[in-house]
């Protein structure tokens, strides 16, 4: 069976890189992550079906990625490691019939979804929807990119979060900075912060 995909130049040409890449390592650990689970995928089928696929372009002298069932297409569970985050933003949904998630829109990460112990949504007794909250969660993170592996992440904590101008705790800040300042020298705190490396 053959598939043909039509796609622009550029992309095909980014593409070819990257499948010459994993043929010539014959490792997937540097990849994005839904690249990487793509090709996982494609490993998995060959390996349970005893399928072999074929993957190339169409541009000329086009790198080939051989994939079947004696190919070892998977990331390194070493390079995945379990983290801790925190996310801040609006709840668009929350429950599931089976495997129960809240959705979050954050600023940084667009949408996450993050599973959420189903008695944790029942005993929950005020609506969550559209509220903004701060998410305590863990998952898997790339150890070498930072990227967060956006299926693995489950609630630890659901975090009231009203980020309001505080006039009086700004007042105590600016109080304890001037005490602080008339403790010490700072030319000599700077001169001992840059570790006699003069900017």
């Amino acid at each position: 069976m053959r598939h043909v995909f039509r796609i622009s130049i550029q992309f095909i040409i980014g593409f070819n890189a990257i499948i010459g890449q994993v043929e010539k390592i014959k490792n997937i650990d540097f990849l994005d992550l839904s690249t990487a689970r793509a090709l996982e995928n494609f490993q998995d089928i060959a390996a349970k079906k005893d399928y072999a696929f074929t993957i190339k372009t169409s541009v000329e002298q086009t790198n080939e990625l051989k994939i079947d069932r004696t190919t070892r297409l998977y990331r390194s569970e070493a390079v995945w490691v379990e983290a801790e985050f925190y996310f801040y933003g609006k709840v668009t949904n929350a429950g599931g019939k089976d495997k129960a998630n809240i959705h979050i829109l954050t600023d940084d990460h667009g949408t996450l979804r993050i599973t959420t112990p189903i008695t944790f949504l029942e005993q929950y007794e005020e609506n969550l929807l559209y509220k903004t909250f701060g998410v305590r969660a863990i998952g898997k993170q790339q150890s070498e990119t930072g990227e967060i592996d956006s299926n693995s992440l489950k609630l630890v904590e659901l975090i009231d979060y009203h980020p309001k101008y505080d006039e009086a705790y700004l007042k105590s800040l600016r109080k304890k900075a001037k005490s602080w300042l008339t403790t010490i020298n700072p030319d000599e705190w700077l001169k001992e912060i840059r570790g006699g490396y003069d900017s």
